[in-house]
């Protein structure tokens, strides 16, 4: 019997990831790689929080009613 026409073996050329070197990274490896921008990513999204908080504050300061010009609109006299 040939091997080559088993049922369980199939041709190289079927078969692409046959002659493919198989990379493996360990998880510690990739913990290590992937911490830095997790982290990065948490403490940037804090400080554009901040920002946009105070911000929001700077941006009732200016429409607050004590630094507005007083408008004098006349008086309409309906009677």
């Amino acid at each position: 019997m040939n091997s080559s026409n088993s049922p369980n073996s199939e041709p190289t050329s079927l078969n692409p990831d046959a002659n493919a070197p198989s990379v493996k990274i360990s998880s510690e490896l990739l913990i290590t790689l992937l911490t830095p921008p997790f982290l990065g990513a948490l403490l940037g999204g804090k400080a554009v929080s901040q920002m946009l908080q105070s911000m929001g504050q700077a941006s009732e300061e200016v429409f607050r009613g004590d630094r507005l010009p007083v408008l004098n609109f006349p008086h309409s006299e309906e009677d």
